[in-house]
């Protein structure tokens, strides 16, 4: 890609969200200069902030999303929105007008949000090399040539609408801790150490496959055999460490929810757990088809944890069982 189509792609990523930020900024001054005398459609969104946010997620991104998708003919800015759009719902839940919340669980809760945007934005850029939609998510161009001339409408519903489940879902903590107000205890601490184990395991595990990709990609380039597997560091406990640590994150925040009575909010993380599942498996397949890391992944597959970290089995034992 060129400076200039980077740029591009810059710009763009910075206005996509101006409608929704716009239009709240205008409820907020609205309300607060006549908060007595609402018309019915901020009286709407004052009483009903969660049914609101999906009014904007729909428009905003499932929408106007899709829209600029078709013109790029590409759907890589869903990718990049899934570190923000998290520090955006945290914000306009702690800002609306009818938020009641413990102000220094409130805060935890804010930097632990921005810490794990921070790392994931650095982790999308780092992989892609610094730039601005680039390429899109390797699962959305295998279904663009699976569905042909029915993708146009059917990544409405595949890409951008069930992101809308998933980032809601996920994110209903956010929205419990802004929406009751219970002094801090003990569990408020849990769970705050879950979602920061889950940040920092995430963090070195994708440090470590980025070193590896990249020492790879020299070897291929020096014409020298590239090494088939990466199975050292936190790789050598289990097979996707990175998701580990990124389910920390969720359910950490599922802690929160359910210390202030609002333990069903695990349905969207539960929801996220199950996506991710069949994504592993779908990346496993994939590993499977590149003939010169096949036979080192199989037998990683047998020897390694698929996601929990556990002691490796012994690669001997595998072998001998084998035959």
């Amino acid at each position: 890609m060129g400076r200039s189509g980077n740029l591009k792609n810059a710009i763009v990523a910075f206005l996509v969200p101006l409608p929704s930020i716009l239009f709240y900024l205008y409820f907020l001054d609205h309300f607060h200069s006549n908060s007595s005398s609402l018309s019915s459609l901020w009286s709407w969104c004052f009483h009903h902030p969660l049914l609101l946010a999906n009014v904007f997620f729909f428009f905003n991104v499932n929408v106007l999303f899709w829209i600029v998708g078709h013109i790029q003919s590409s759907n890589w800015m869903i990718d990049l929105y899934w570190t923000v759009i998290p520090v955006l719902l945290i914000h306009y839940y702690a800002t609306h007008p009818s938020a009641q919340f413990d102000g220094l669980r409130s805060k935890i809760v804010i930097v632990l949000t921005w810490v794990w945007s921070i790392r994931l934005t650095h982790n999308y850029f780092r992989r892609e090399k610094w730039q601005w939609g680039a390429r899109e998510d390797w699962r959305f161009a295998d279904m663009r040539l699976q569905y042909g001339k029915h993708w146009w409408w059917i990544s409405f519903f595949s890409v951008y609408f069930a992101q809308q489940i998933f980032l809601i879902g996920i994110c209903l903590p956010l929205y419990v801790v802004h929406s009751v107000d219970k002094p801090m205890n003990i569990w408020d601490l849990v769970a705050a150490g879950v979602c920061l184990c889950g940040i920092v395991i995430a963090y070195f595990a994708d440090t470590q496959l980025h070193n590896f990709v990249t020492r790879n990609t020299k070897l291929k380039e020096l014409g020298k055999p590239m090494v088939p597997n990466l199975d050292r560091g936190l790789w050598q406990y289990t097979r996707h460490p990175n998701y580990f640590g990124e389910q920390l994150w969720w359910w950490g925040l599922v802690v929160f929810a359910w210390n202030l009575g609002h333990g069903w909010t695990f349905v969207g993380s539960l929801i996220n757990s199950m996506c991710l599942a069949y994504v592993t498996v779908l990346v496993e397949q994939r590993m499977l088809k590149q003939e010169y890391r096949a036979e080192a992944y199989r037998l990683y597959q047998k020897t390694t944890s698929v996601w929990v970290p556990w002691f490796r089995s012994s690669a001997i034992a595998v072998k001998d069982k084998d035959t």
